[in-house]
């Protein structure tokens, strides 16, 4: 067994401990400053140390690795709990990881703590809290947030506009329906930036997204790739997008427009239909809107669809898992474009970007095969005083190249907001 082979967990215990109020607030700060981290209303999975790596050499592809994961994580118990963030492009390698520690907190449920190692015992909770404790009552940060900020394009305006120009080109040859280009803009400090800060003026900012902090990959989701509680299936795509001013007036004019717009409606049902494609053939029951709302965050408006679906059983009796749901339908057109293999391949010739976990799927999974992947946009990969920050776009054959950079513009503002602190 190669190292990192899901197999190994085999040779691991979880047990499941509950928490009192202070130990979940002191473990919530220690995850917040360094451990792994994914928030939304209602929900938190943390993750402090690592139990386990489990390696996925093939990515997203290969399916029975899935399924290892899923059993081995099934016989450390229901609760036992994978956190990841998988790259843009399917095929590419990654890796998955089992916390020695995972809290879990969920709506109407105490909150809990996941101990998973050889001989797990709660020494390891309260030791962890002493080490919180200890941090709170010294200095909290070991360093100064950073003060001053350099931000450049990795490439200039008039690069992307041609790029996108070429694209809307392609679209209208009948090749491709639709495309989606992103671009990089980066941010250097000149102190680490720390994923505290990051987080809480995250949540502060977008609390109706997913935060999420990941090895480094920080951000605010506001996009439910899939979710899975037991046969119960929700996703949330979004796609077509408004600005947003602050006016009510002239936000609810925009809406209206957004609403009204062929093209920003073409763009979000492409993706509702791939989606619903992928999810069909494992449900039993599915419901598609066949009209799309508007979602509004800080200062953008998006339309979206609330998909559900009742997952039908597998030959062998059991249900899919999260992960193989995210298989299914990962990339789809809101990151790629449409037909996605032709926009995959189109993207590797012309858009000239190391995407990374940008556009990727970041999320959890558990025992039980339930789960929860968002997209991973409005994000930034972080490495001590330097920020990776990525926006897309979706190119279709009436798109105009200068207001797809104005949307980049928006989109790159949900990180930046909480990154340069002047």
């Amino acid at each position: 067994m190669r190292p990192g082979d899901p197999r190994l967990l085999g040779h691991l215990t979880a047990l499941v401990y509950p928490l009192e109020d202070r130990e979940l607030e002191l473990l919530h700060s220690l995850a917040l400053a360094r451990g792994l981290c994914l928030e939304r209303d209602g929900l938190s999975v943390l993750g402090l140390g690592e139990a386990a790596t489990v390696l996925l050499p093939n990515g997203l592809v290969d399916r029975a690795m899935l399924r290892q994961v899923r059993e081995s994580l099934a016989l450390l118990g229901p609760l036992a709990t994978a956190i990841g963030a998988f790259h843009f492009l399917p095929e590419a390698a990654t890796s998955l990881t089992v916390p020695a520690l995972c809290v879990r907190v969920g709506k109407g449920t105490p909150p809990v703590a996941v101990v998973v190692g050889r001989s797990p015992t709660r020494d390891q909770v309260e030791a962890l809290v002493r080490e919180a404790q200890s941090e709170r009552a010294t200095s909290g940060e070991p360093a100064s947030p950073p003060d001053s900020f350099r931000l450049f394009s990795r490439r200039s305006h008039a690069d992307f506009l041609d790029r996108v120009a070429e694209a809307v080109t392609e679209v209208r040859s009948g090749r491709l329906d639709k495309v989606v280009m992103a671009r990089e803009v980066v941010i250097e400090a000149n102190r680490p930036l720390r994923q505290r800060d990051l987080l809480e003026r995250l949540r502060a900012l977008h609390p109706s997204c997913m935060t999420f902090a990941i090895d480094g990959f920080i951000g605010a989701s506001p996009e439910l790739l899939v979710s899975r509680s037991g046969n119960a299936v929700a996703s949330h795509p979004l796609a077509g997008t408004a600005a947003r001013s602050g006016d009510p007036d002239a936000d609810r004019r925009a809406q209206e427009r957004l609403l009204s717009s062929q093209k920003e409606r073409g763009e979000h049902r492409s993706v509702v239909d791939a989606i619903a494609a992928g999810l069909r053939p494992v449900t039993s029951e599915l419901q598609v809107p066949d009209e799309p709302s508007v979602v509004e965050l800080r200062n953008v408006s998006h339309l979206g669809s609330h998909i559900t679906a009742v997952l039908a059983r597998e030959p062998s009796s059991s249900l899919i898992s999260a992960l193989d749901l995210v298989a299914l339908i990962h990339p789809t057109p809101a990151v790629a474009g449409m037909p996605v293999d032709l926009a995959l391949d189109y993207l590797a010739k012309a858009e000239d970007l190391e995407r990374d976990r940008y556009g990727g799927a970041v999320g959890w999974t558990d025992g039980t095969g339930d789960g929860e992947w968002y997209l991973g946009i409005r994000s930034a990969i972080v490495r001590g005083q330097t920020a990776r920050l990525f926006a897309g776009v979706g190119i279709v054959a009436d798109s105009d190249p200068a207001e797809e950079l104005a949307e980049t513009q928006l989109k790159l503002q949900a990180f930046l907001a909480v990154a340069v602190r002047p």
